[in-house]
């Protein structure tokens, strides 16, 4: 027999988080609209969750390594060109990408249409890292490389200098 009792007792069940469509907590970073589904703050921060919207041509953030965590990126719609090191992928929607502590990474959309994905990231305090930046970009401008670069040096994350960028079209 299982016992269940109210969330925040001793003994209780774990609670559950729903986010419907019209909730989350929005960030907006220049040309993409983020959506935090979940910071961690009900995983005990073992993961997070968010989606973005990508409007078309908008470029990601520099090419980068974190030490601590994995992020996962699942397509939704549209196509988005992820370039690891000096290799390019166009994704279209159904497509999952997962980049392991360690990989050099980017991602853009590069084409005439919105593109949305939904990404993961453990541990989940790294929400902490795009609520840093829209921040930052509170003035609606778009961020300077050297921007990203700062806040990711406080999510032990630093640029691919070895990958200055995508390689030539």
């Amino acid at each position: 027999m299982t016992e269940h009792s109210t969330p925040g007792h001793p003994g209780a069940d774990p609670a559950v988080s729903v986010v419907l469509p019209d909730q989350g907590e929005t960030i907006v970073l220049g040309t993409t609209r983020m959506r935090i589904l979940e910071d961690g703050g009900t995983t005990g921060h073992r993961i997070g969750f968010a989606e973005s919207v990508l409007a078309p041509h908008t470029p990601g953030p520099p090419q980068h390594r974190h030490a601590e965590h994995d992020e996962g990126f699942y397509v939704v719609s549209g196509t988005i060109r992820f370039t690891v090191g000096h290799d390019s992928h166009d994704a279209p929607a159904g497509t999952l990408v997962v980049v392991p502590p360690g990989a050099p990474h980017t991602f853009a959309n590069v084409t005439d249409r919105p593109a949305v994905m939904l990404s993961t990231f453990t541990p989940g305090r790294y929400a902490r890292y795009f609520r840093d930046l829209a921040e930052l970009a509170a003035d609606g401008q778009p961020l300077p490389p050297q921007a990203h670069i700062a806040v990711m040096s406080r999510y032990a994350t630093r640029p691919a200098t070895d990958y200055a960028g995508p390689p030539p079209a």
